[in-house]
């Protein structure tokens, strides 16, 4: 069983992650070590080209990694990211993505995840990314 709910999750988001409201992010779901979060399409996340951009990717990955962590250690705020990887693998063009995120690994101090960003209505995976967070 995961250690915070959906509900519990975007509300800690809208209270204190004020960038990821911006971009529309919310959780979707959250189990213990997982969790499928969705950023919808919006004209401020594009480039010039009308795609996603990549600093709005790395801030849905980021968001997902931070739920997948609580979603083991419960609400400890002050966990942090210390290391994030993408790959950009293909283009979003004007579409919802979709954040699947998972636990590799929890230790003490630190929590390792890697999430796949999914053009939403295909199978298309955009980019897969890993990080590490620090738990204090």
């Amino acid at each position: 069983m995961s250690a915070i709910s959906v509900d519990e999750f975007n509300a800690l988001l809208t209270e204190k992650l004020p960038m990821g409201v911006a971009l529309g992010i919310r959780a979707e779901s959250i189990g213990k070590g997982t969790a499928r979060l969705v950023m919808p399409f919006a004209p401020l996340l594009t480039r010039p080209v009308d795609v996603v951009c990549g600093p709005a990717l790395m801030t849905l990955a980021d968001v997902a990694l931070y739920a997948v962590v609580l979603s083991a250690i419960g609400r400890q705020e002050m966990a942090v990211t210390s290391n994030l990887n993408i790959s950009f693998l293909r283009k979003a063009e004007r579409c919802d993505v979709i954040a699947e995120a998972s636990l590799l690994k929890l230790g003490r101090r630190l929590a390792m995840g890697a999430v796949e960003l999914i053009a939403a209505g295909s199978d298309d995976l955009v980019a897969h990314v890993t990080a590490t967070y620090a738990i204090p």
